[in-house]
């Protein structure tokens, strides 16, 4: 592997005009396709296997011609206080608005809360339903306007006037995840290089793959069905690895140099080594996006196709446009000392105290305040002195770092999934009032009733059946009402309402979903009448009990095939298993935090969540997916270096130390970056935006800064060489891929000039 990226690297170097014009010709082509596709499509709601969708399925088979997801509108009135709506001004108010949004175009009916029953027992909210004869996204501004200048003619008349529903659902408050994620980037690249050059590399490179990536699945969205939500994830995930990837390559590369390489050769061992280390690491991501097609679930498989191309796009371009980038500017990505020589140093007259003050800047992310320490002198880096650290204290950093992050995880044992609705949305949007405004008139379980669909095809009388399944459910403690039913026009099915007494998103109303069904078999014996449950609510709670079903096996498979990986990667069978083990921990403990605060609200003021509940159905699984590849990032980096160490010839506790002199500061860097670029989602205004920018960054601390700087070295400690041990036979079996670059070291060419001390700083006296 090693000898075939030392080619490749090799190669672009040299043609580094073609390369470049290449990936340019990529990204026009792309963007050209993207510009002549068809419209993506939306998210589609199909999830096989579960009840809610086996009943929807029914309903489109034995209602016809009925459009299932068109847009709809909750028109909700309020009196003020003292009044009714009932009374002769206010329904005149809201009859008014009736009538004018019927002869609205597009509009399907409109119906009055009067002629449906839609008034609260105390008269103080009613609602009005309007339907359109098309989906959400085609309605037209003329449609949204009419019913717009209706709301705001009915408020004009004294009554609190709110929207629910899906014609005018408000547009979630554009954040700056983007932006801010490639500021932070950009300040973290500058710090840890000291160099514009080299900060701007990695963002350019990142910045060209999320481009292609993201024209690519626009042109491809209408033949795969790649919605706006696989775009989302993949330029979240195209920017972090994107960096991470060009961030390990070129800091390889500034090594190579320091040890007297021309640009050439040092650009070719860069990719040789931490090219390989890339090419491992993105194979471990794609491994787990790939995976959660395991989970069956549609819209789960697209995301991670789409961001399973974006990563192979990040890893192509680390081992080729990066070297070949590196070959117009060879010398501008170098510390300064390298770029203009012997270094410089300004003094000034003594301090206060009689002693000169001295500061040295390293230009690799370290200040270092000496005091009278002569010039020219620098303290040992930071991955070193915490890597003896934890090598001397291996046991009690191990207990510490296992204790701290389990108590973190405890909260997730209570975890709760649901879909988050109007009730998460900010009480700025109207969705947001209407739906607090129906809990208070009409009861919690108002927002979310269960949609019940009776199947009388081979009942004798199908009236008396229906009749009898609503009856037997009123009777069920939590259903405050069951509507009247509605049959189709053969009268071989009917569809009930049934209202509970709590909200959607409470857990007394997943258990009333589970007491329904337990109790079918004794009320279609007794009817003679078959009924499923489903409706936006109980849907819900099957794609959560869905994932939560499909969790262990998607642990199982992605584990499985990362382990074998990893295995082949590191010639070890302990350090794969310790890599297992770490990440169950930074997941856990990042679960934890989830629930802490957007499921109890602890701290959720902090993070602008108004309101809390239930974790999003798909977050576990897609936390698992994302994290463990991320997560394998960090591992084949920082022990790639440790092994590489142990491998030429060092001691378990020395190679240790030198694998974090190495590696410890650019993994911290790429790490920061990491939590720069999730963490910016959480400025957006949709709640789960903000849960997955939470959990992505909080994952992300706690391996990297957690797991792979304390849980690993501390292990490997332990183990000496125990660590690298691996059955003989298994060893002949498995291919030899150096990551490593073991082959290179042998091959490559001495150096112009021996550098002495890799770890050369500039000191700069003042």
């Amino acid at each position: 592997m090693s000898t075939f990226l030392h080619r490749v690297a090799h190669w672009a170097f040299r043609r580094r005009r073609t390369v470049v014009l290449v990936w340019v010709a990529v990204l026009a082509a792309v963007f050209l396709g993207a510009a002549n596709s068809s419209e993506a499509p939306e998210d589609s709601a199909s999830l096989p296997g579960i009840e809610s969708q086996q009943a929807f399925d029914l309903l489109d088979e034995r209602f016809p011609g009925t459009e299932a997801d068109g847009a709809q509108a909750r028109v909700v009135f309020v009196a003020p206080d003292g009044q009714q709506v009932t009374s002769t001004a206010n329904r005149s108010a809201v009859d008014t608005l009736v009538d004018e949004v019927a002869d609205g175009p597009q509009v399907a009916g409109a119906t009055s809360p009067f002629d449906a029953h839609a008034v609260s027992e105390d008269a103080s909210t009613a609602y009005a339903t309007i339907t359109y004869r098309t989906t959400a996204d085609d309605l037209t501004e003329a449609s949204k306007e009419a019913l717009t200048e209706a709301v705001e003619r009915a408020r004009g008349a004294g009554l609190t006037v709110e929207v629910g529903g899906s014609a005018l659902e408000t547009e979630p408050a554009q954040g700056i995840g983007e932006v801010l994620g490639i500021l932070v980037a950009a300040a973290v690249l500058l710090i840890t290089f000291g160099s514009l050059a080299a900060a701007g590399l990695p963002l350019l490179t990142a910045v060209l793959g999320v481009g292609i990536s993201l024209a690519t699945i626009t042109a491809l969205g209408s033949a795969l069905g790649f919605s706006s939500t696989v775009g989302e994830l993949a330029m979240m995930l195209g920017l972090a690895v994107g960096i991470d990837y060009s961030l390990f390559v070129v800091s390889r590369y500034r090594e190579e140099r320091a040890k007297g390489y021309q640009a050439q050769e040092a650009a070719a061992l860069a990719v040789g080594t931490a090219g390989s280390a890339v090419v491992f690491a993105g194979l471990t991501v794609v491994i787990a996006l790939l995976g959660l097609s395991v989970v069956g679930v549609p819209t789960l498989t697209k995301m991670g196709i789409g961001s399973a191309g974006t990563v192979l796009v990040g890893v192509l371009i680390a081992l080729t446009a990066v070297p070949a980038l590196l070959g117009f500017w060879p010398d501008a990505v170098l510390p300064r000392r390298d770029r203009e020589g012997p270094r410089h140093t300004r003094s000034r007259r003594p301090g206060r105290f009689g002693r000169n003050r001295t500061w040295t800047w390293n230009w690799n992310w370290n200040w270092n305040w000496q005091g009278t320490t002569p010039a020219g002198t620098a303290r040992t880096p930071w991955g070193v002195r915490w890597a003896r650290f934890v090598t001397r204290r291996p046991v009690a950093v191990l207990l510490l770092t296992v204790v701290g992050l389990g108590a973190l995880a405890v909260p997730s044992l209570n975890l709760r999934m649901g879909m988050p609705g109007a009730e998460s949305k900010p009480t700025t949007t109207t969705e947001r009032r209407a739906y607090d405004a129906l809990a208070d008139g009409f009861g919690p379980g108002f927002n979310g009733p269960l949609t019940v669909v009776v199947d009388v095809k081979d009942a004798d009388d199908p009236a008396a059946a229906v009749t009898g399944v609503s009856d037997r459910l009123a009777d069920i403690e939590g259903i405050v009402s069951v509507s009247p039913p509605h049959f189709n026009e053969a009268k071989d099915t009917a569809v009930v309402s049934a209202v509970p007494s709590t909200g959607p998103a409470g857990e007394q109303t997943q258990d009333l979903v589970r007491t329904i069904r337990d109790e079918r078999p004794a009320i279609e014996s007794a009817t003679g009448a078959e009924f499923q449950v489903t409706g936006t609510t109980a849907l819900n709670i099957d794609v959560g009990r869905k994932m939560q079903d499909a969790l262990v096996p998607y642990l199982a498979v992605v584990v499985g095939l990362a382990f074998l990986l990893l295995m082949v990667v590191f010639r070890s069978i302990l350090v794969p298993v310790k890599a297992a083990l770490g990440f169950l921990l930074s997941v856990g403990a990042a679960l934890g935090a989830i629930v802490t605060v957007f499921q109890e609200g602890h701290g959720a003021g902090v993070f602008g969540v108004e309101e809390t509940g239930p974790i999003m159905s798909t977050m576990p699984i897609f936390l698992v997916g994302i994290v463990f590849g991320l997560a394998m990032d960090y591992q084949v980096f920082l022990v790639s270096r440790i092994r590489e160490a142990h491998i030429h010839g060092e001691q378990p506790g020395q190679a240790v130390v030198t694998g974090f002199r190495h590696s410890a500061q650019v993994v911290g860097a790429a790490a920061l970056i990491m939590m720069a670029v999730f963490g910016g989602f959480m400025t957006g205004g949709e709640s789960m935006v903000k849960m997955v920018g939470f959990g992505l960054a909080s994952a992300v601390f706690f391996d990297a800064f957690v797991v792979r700087m304390a849980f690993v070295p501390a292990v490997l400690a332990l183990l000496g060489k125990r660590a690298w041990w691996l059955p003989g036979r298994l060893d002949r079996l498995l291919p030899r891929v150096d990551v490593e670059g073991e082959a290179l070291t042998r091959r490559a060419p001495a150096p112009d000039h021996a550098s002495g001390d890799d770890d050369r700083r500039e000191s700069v006296t003042v």
